[in-house]
């Protein structure tokens, strides 16, 4: 009965990493549309008057992210997505079946959890760095009277659409370091489940000698 009660657990992480996972992916998918496939991260720029006899200013890139970056972020998020996805399924089926796990496929999954925990972490600071940094490049580092959330209001006359950029960017850290966190928990349970195979085995060796 634990046991059930922990594939089950281990199958409602699953579907929430695949929640977080979609809520991550769909907005940067977004922003890459309305961007026209150039990164927003890590890009940096400058607010400058547009000639000497008038006042107004434009905001001009120095320097656009890496694309590698962005490509990188959305493909950790999809990765996520799918994984979790067949992941659940599997789980499911395990525990509808009352089968369980082998003893190499236990091990293998805490293994892939732990590579996922990793990337996904990787990702979610590579997304949070890199956005901040664009911010930064945006408000010239605070001193402007608007926030990097206000100025998505703004045509920057980049050619590109960027109404939606901060909210777009803001929905896709959450879904990454929420997902990060349930990647968190689903390698724990995996360990657990190591644990208690490894204490099952200790076990049946006692009683057989």
């Amino acid at each position: 009965m634990a046991l059930d009660n922990l594939i089950f657990a281990q199958c409602i992480l699953y579907f929430l990493a695949f929640v977080f996972g979609f809520i991550a992916v769909v907005p940067l998918s977004e922003n890459t549309e309305d961007f026209g496939g150039k990164c927003l991260l890590f890009t940096r720029g400058m607010w400058q008057n547009e000639n000497i006899t008038v006042s107004k200013q434009r905001f001009i890139v120095e320097e656009w992210g890496p694309e590698s970056s962005c490509s990188f972020v959305t493909f950790v998020g999809i990765a996520s997505l799918i994984l979790s996805a067949v992941q659940a399924w599997r789980l499911l089926f395990l525990l509808c079946k009352g089968h369980d796990d082998t003893i190499f496929n236990t091990f293998l999954n805490l293994l892939i959890s732990s590579v996922v925990v990793f990337t996904v972490f990787l990702s979610s600071t590579i997304i949070s760095v890199g956005f901040n940094m664009w911010c930064d490049s945006l408000t010239e580092g605070g001193t402007l009277p608007s926030s990097c959330e206000d100025l998505q209001d703004t045509d920057l006359e980049l050619g590109l659409n960027n109404s939606a950029f901060y909210d777009q960017f803001a929905i896709a850290q959450f879904g990454l370091w929420a997902a990060w966190l349930t990647w968190l928990g689903i390698a724990a349970m995996a360990f657990l489940k190591v644990y208690h195979n490894y204490r099952q085995e200790d076990l049946l060796d006692s009683l057989i000698h």
